[in-house]
């Protein structure tokens, strides 16, 4: 994509990455993502962050539009993961700038990841000013959004804010701002951002948009490097999302994930559904054959119950069960309601395993676990309708429904 002005002498310069599938672990579906990057034009020139190596031809060919990239005096790295540092290393080849600008993390990280004992690294303090020229660059260390080293850095005078990876979402678009798309999927997709790469950092998040509100910075653009930037209204919206968002508020909704082998634990889950349902609780049933693990884990983000169901298999339960198990608690979602169920053949350790999990992610069990042998009955299918009403019950006393 040719640049685009974003502000009088500030340039998008990022790459669309329209057949990206996977990232992180969490599938994309058919949305791709972007990596943001910018360049400002000043007595300074500056590039803020990079795209990842495999668009560097495309990278360099978009700067080239704007300068001689031997003209380029600073860079700054507000995140050293792939994605947005792909093309560092080569970028400071070419332009052979006066200072690469990192937070204290990044300092420490920097030779791990590059050959760069003769770079001019300049590590920040936290609220360091510098000026290049008419506008000034001020860095803020975000610690844990969501890598150790992440750095946000304003431009008062224009009053933008670029913040790396909060605030970003995962969707190829021609588009770069939300306001030029709908506020429905852009809502979406943060969600589903949020809940399979920052979760674990919430508290952090909560912390960093408490502070920099109380901060008054005035703010005009908040440019993350995933997906569209926020201008305008959006800017309120964008920072009252991540809010709502960090405090992990669930809505009235349980989710069931299972797997099964010979549909005797689905019959279970659809009858859990049902008796969640019927209290007018909105359920979602998840097969783990059938839905991607971050998928499954989107809903556990918004859910206040958890229902998780596997058969026995080998005095275990089946894998792809353990997988999304593996995924979802590595995420730490909190606050949630668990129970569980599932069949056997003949050893029947299901429950108690699918148990331990939900211990491990710190749920609030409420209902003892169900199982089957061979497969439910009409009896056992009562038991878990009746189950499902109580979930329901508790999940309404949970959000206050």
């Amino acid at each position: 994509m040719r640049p685009v002005e974003i502000k009088d002498g500030v340039h998008w310069i990022g790459a669309v990455d329209w057949n990206c599938r996977n990232f992180h672990g969490y599938a994309l579906s058919s949305k791709g993502t972007t990596y943001n990057a910018f360049y400002i034009e000043d007595e300074k020139k500056v590039l803020v962050d990079t795209v990842p190596a495999e668009f560097e031809s495309q990278f360099i060919c978009s700067l080239s539009h704007l300068t001689k990239l031997e003209e380029i005096d600073y860079i700054v790295v507000n995140h050293l993961e792939p994605d947005h540092a792909g093309c560092l290393a080569r970028m400071v080849e070419l332009c052979k700038p006066e200072k690469i600008f990192v937070s204290p993390m990044g300092g420490k990280a920097l030779n791990t990841f590059f050959n760069c004992e003769d770079w001019p690294v300049h590590v920040i303090k936290p609220g360091e000013e510098v000026s290049i020229g008419k506008r000034t660059l001020r860095f803020y260390e975000t610690r844990m959004l969501h890598w150790p080293d992440n750095m946000f850095t304003y431009v008062p005078e224009e009053k933008i804010l670029f913040t790396s990876d909060a605030f970003g979402q995962n969707w190829a678009t021609s588009e770069r701002f939300a306001d030029e798309v709908s506020k429905e999927v852009v809502d979406d997709l943060m969600t589903q951002y949020f809940a399979n790469i920052i979760t674990p950092y919430a508290p952090k998040v909560a912390k960093t948009i408490e502070t920099f509100q109380g901060l008054n910075l005035e703010l005009d653009m908040v440019c993350p490097d995933h997906g569209l930037m926020f201008r305008g209204d959006d800017v309120g919206y964008a920072l009252e999302k991540y809010k709502e968002l960090a405090a992990q508020i669930p809505k009235n909704k349980a989710v069931i994930f299972y797997d099964s082998m010979w549909k005797s634990t689905e019959r279970m889950a659809n009858a859990i559904a049902s008796g969640i349902a019927s209290e007018g609780v909105s359920v979602r049933v998840m097969s783990v054959k059938a839905n991607h693990h971050s998928d499954i884990m989107s809903e556990v983000f918004e859910s206040a119950a958890v229902v998780i169901g596997s058969p026995t298999h080998n005095n275990g339960i089946l894998p792809g069960m353990a997988d999304a198990l593996t995924y979802v608690k590595g995420l730490r979602p909190q606050g949630k309601i668990g129970a569980c169920f599932g069949s056997f053949g003949w050893s029947g350790e299901c429950v108690k395993i699918l148990g331990d999990w939900l211990e491990k992610m710190n749920m609030e069990i409420i209902e003892p676990g169900i199982k089957a042998k061979n497969r439910p009955d009409h009896d056992t299918l009562k038991d878990c309708f009746e189950m499902g009403v109580n979930i329901a019950k508790a999940v309404k006393e949970k959000t206050g429904k």
